[in-house]
C-alpha cells in the first residue's frame, strides 16, 4: 500500500515515533491511523524489555508539595541521556510519579510499580514508565522514592 507523506507527518505528530516506524505502522494498517497507532504502541511494548539492562546516567529529582503543605514527595527519576531528561514528557512523568507517591504512600519502589496511576486505574505505575521508554527509546527508572507527612 502507498502511504502518503501527509499521513507520516500526521502520526508522527501525534506519536513521536520515527518516519520508517510511521511508514511502516501505516502500511501495516493500510492507512488506518488507530490502527497504526496501535502497531506501534505494540512494536514499541516490545522493545521495552530490550532497553531494561542499558545504563542510566541522567536524570532528574522531582518534588511535588500538596496543598496545604502537609505532604510532600520526591522520586529520582533516571534515563540514559542528558537530552531525554531535559524533555517535557519525561519532566511530566517525574512529576506524576511525585504525586503518586504523595497520595498512595508506597513503602518501596517495587510496590509503586504495581500501583494503579491516580490518574488512570486502568493502568499501572510500570505501564506509565514503560510507554515512556517505547517512546523515548531508551531506559527510564525510579531510582528512589521518598514521602514526608506532618
Amino acid at each position: 500500500m502507498n502511504v502518503h507523506l501527509d499521513q507520516i507527518k500526521k502520526l508522527r505528530f501525534q506519536t513521536k515515533a520515527g518516519v520508517l516506524n510511521c511508514r511502516q505502522a501505516l502500511q501495516e494498517s493500510r492507512g488506518d491511523l488507530e490502527k497504526a497507532k496501535r502497531w506501534l504502541r505494540k512494536k514499541g511494548m516490545a522493545t521495552v524489555a530490550k532497553k531494561k539492562d542499558r545504563t542510566v546516567k541522567a536524570g532528574i529529582v522531582e518534588a511535588y508539595i500538596h496543598a496545604g503543605k502537609q505532604v510532600g514527595a520526591l522520586v529520582k527519576l533516571s534515563c540514559e541521556t542528558d537530552f531525554v531528561s531535559k524533555t517535557k514528557e519525561f519532566k511530566n512523568l517525574a512529576h506524576e510519579l511525585a504525586m503518586q507517591v504523595a497520595a498512595m504512600n508506597p513503602k518501596n519502589i517495587s510496590e509503586l510499580l504495581e500501583q494503579d496511576s491516580i490518574r488512570d486505574s486502568k493502568q499501572k505505575v510500570k505501564d506509565l514508565v514503560n510507554q515512556l521508554i517505547a517512546k523515548m527509546a531508551e531506559n527510564v527508572r525510579i531510582e528512589a522514592i521518598s514521602r514526608l507527612k506532618i
